[in-house]
């Protein structure tokens, strides 16, 4: 990816223009997981020996942010595309105030820690990405304070100080993002620390196990209780990153409601029994093996894909960010189908935009969405609001009988790791150019 194609997404200058309808065909082999990588980034950034990340998504947009952040603090970072992976060398990284803060992550809280380290002190972005509905960093804010710091935000950036002390961390709500900043801060603060209400995901756990190979002392009790006992310095690691279970779930998916004809390879199965039971659940016969998934035309029952009711939670169940994908599921199955999301109620604005391709067919309301299913989308103009739901529109473009155009792209482009190239290996033809 180039420099001026960075600036474009960055800008969020990118469309996408696609004419349907069109028939997936081909192997994609899914990626190392974006909600992974991203957050093991971080902690490569807490030692000065060098730490290789394997199956690493080289080609996501945040990755490049957040690599871009690292290399300013003098950081440096080699990502081999071909090799899929990805070395860090953070010996040299010194906290410092930037010229500009102009980095479009969502996750700029993991970016304290390692800095902290050094000198005591932190400069970060504030927090950007998808608008999700109310998200604020708050509890980051929580982590910090409780942890023995000063936070003082500036017009462009947070400034953390202080020396990291161990201290009991209780979230109000269970967290993904504020446990993976309190696992970062507690791993390299001086003394214990416990973090009540832990949100354990399996991104999570990837990250522990980095931690854990890095020199921390950490131990998970049950299913939301984590204890840390800082430790003075930690060594360089080599470690791979998992595969993504939302990447594999999207096409999945898109090739049983587009009749195509998909091998996903490097599924991670054991992170997704529940999404995959309630595709089964809903008449999908796809074949399996050790480490794919096979969907092709004969993997849909003469019927039809069967209507479903499905709630969006915590892992091990059906996560947020698979909500998009269940509900081109339901659009695609011959019946009426409800989805609820008591992870994130608000998710629904994406559903504006995919319902210009499904005129009529999508109800919606915070947390309730209702569909009438067995449609056949038709060309439309839209806006990407959010990641996931950028995709759920590209591929709603691909299906559509007739010309879409799908603006501000670069979100899928955020979480997807070469999806232009996939997507190219599947035989689709799209362009994919400045707004």
């Amino acid at each position: 990816m180039s420099n001026s194609q960075i600036d474009l997404i960055h800008q969020g200058n990118l469309s996408m223009q696609v004419c349907g309808p069109q028939v997936p065909s081909g192997k994609v082999r899914v990626s190392g997981a974006k909600n992974a990588a991203t957050r093991m980034m971080a902690a490569a950034m807490l030692t000065d020996e060098p730490v290789y990340l394997l199956n690493f998504p080289t080609a996501l947009v945040d990755v490049y942010q957040k690599a871009r952040f690292i290399k300013a603090l003098s950081g440096k970072v080699k990502l081999d595309k071909t090799a899929s992976s990805a070395r860090f060398d953070c010996s040299q990284l010194t906290p410092r105030i930037l010229d500009k803060y102009d980095f479009p992550i969502r996750t700029t809280y993991l970016l304290a820690a390692g800095q902290l380290l050094r000198q005591g002190k932190a400069f970060i972005p504030y927090p950007g990405g998808c608008n999700l509905g109310v998200r604020k960093y708050d509890l980051h804010l929580m982590v910090w304070l409780t942890l023995g710091c000063h936070v003082e935000e500036k017009p462009y950036y947070i400034e953390i100080t202080g020396q990291l002390r161990g201290a009991d961390i209780h979230f109000p709500i269970s967290t993904v993002g504020g446990t993976e900043n309190a696992l970062l801060c507690g791993a390299i603060a001086y003394g214990k620390t416990r973090i009540y209400n832990a949100y354990v995901t399996p991104e999570i756990e990837n990250l522990i196990d980095l931690l854990t190979l890095m020199g921390a002392k950490i131990t998970v009790i049950g299913t939301s209780l984590i204890e840390i006992e800082g430790v003075n310095y930690l060594r360089g690691a080599t470690i791979p990153v998992i595969s993504d279970r939302i990447e594999a779930l999207t096409w999945i998916i898109f090739s049983a409601i587009s009749e195509g004809n998909i091998l996903v390879e490097n599924v991670p199965f054991k992170l997704m029994e529940i999404p995959l039971l309630h595709l089964k659940k809903a008449g999908l016969d796809f074949f399996a093996s050790s480490n794919s998934v096979w969907v092709s035309p004969e993997s849909i029952p003469e019927y039809g894909l069967q209507p479903f009711e499905m709630a969006c939670g915590t892992h091990p169940g059906i996560i947020s960010d698979m909500q998009p994908f269940y509900a081109l599921l339901a659009l695609h199955s011959a019946g009426r189908s409800l989805v609820v999301d008591y992870r994130y109620p608000e998710r629904t604005t994406y559903l504006e935009q995919l319902s210009q391709f499904y005129p009529g067919a999508i109800e919606w309301k915070p947390g309730k969405i209702t569909i009438n299913g067995k449609k056949q989308p038709t060309g439309a103009s839209v806006v990407s609001t959010d990641l996931r739901g950028s995709m759920a529109l590209v591929l709603a473009g691909i299906m559509a009988i007739g010309k879409s155009q799908i603006g501000k792209v670069h979100m899928a482009l955020r979480g997807y790791d070469r999806m232009k190239e996939k997507l190219v290996k599947l035989g689709i033809q799209f362009d994919i150019h400045p707004q």
